[in-house]
């Protein structure tokens, strides 16, 4: 008889994390010092519910991380999934991206800020976004061979193209995504072409 008891309360355990850590990202985003209080606020819940999940303001930006982290791993498979060739692959990760740092925008800052020793990109997301680079340097639609110097580079093009007021001219006639590509393949030595 406590099975069912115990199966509701993880439900409800797991059910409080996802509010704490979704009010997290809209809170957080609009005011990045905000305590735990205010983010239990934001979720409905109270402070010993909040303090419960998450024991320090550190361990939720590490969960924000790890949460973002677990999205961008699914985002590499999934553009692998879908496309038929590296540069369709790079345009749909980037796609997929740009989905993410909208409607996740405090734990995209989280990763890409690793200088005050915050929770940024894991080891797997890392690897994920070297292996792309691999298939497009395979095709030819690259040259650059520093897996880490092309990961760079399309993290710091991607933040600066995310960072465009919406009606740069450079953004006419193209989506974000498309403007990122053709970017990065020229900037890593290759022809930037439509894929």
């Amino acid at each position: 008889m406590t099975k069912p008891t115990s199966r509701r309360l993880r439900a409800d355990a797991e059910t409080n994390t996802e509010r704490i850590l979704a009010a997290a990202e809209d809170v957080l985003a609009v005011d990045p010092t905000a305590s735990l209080e205010r983010i239990g606020e934001a979720a409905g819940l109270t402070r010993v519910t909040v303090h419960r999940r998450f024991a320090s303001r550190q361990v939720l930006l590490e969960a924000l991380s790890e949460r973002l982290n677990q999205r961008y791993v699914s985002a590499l498979e999934q553009s692998r999934a879908e496309a038929t060739s590296p540069l369709l692959e790079f345009r749909r990760l980037t796609e997929i991206v740009f989905d993410l740092k909208v409607s996740h925008r405090f734990a995209m800052e989280l990763t890409a800020d690793q200088d005050d020793c915050r929770p940024g990109l894991s080891s797997e997301v890392t690897a994920g976004l070297e292996q792309t680079f691999a298939r497009l340097r395979a095709a030819g639609d690259i040259t650059a061979r520093g897996a880490e110097w092309c990961r760079h580079v399309y993290l710091a093009i991607l933040h600066e193209v995310h960072e465009l007021p919406d009606d740069a001219p450079d953004l006419a006639g193209a989506s974000r995504a498309e403007l990122v590509v053709r970017a990065v393949i020229g900037a890593l030595g290759g022809t930037p072409q439509q894929p």
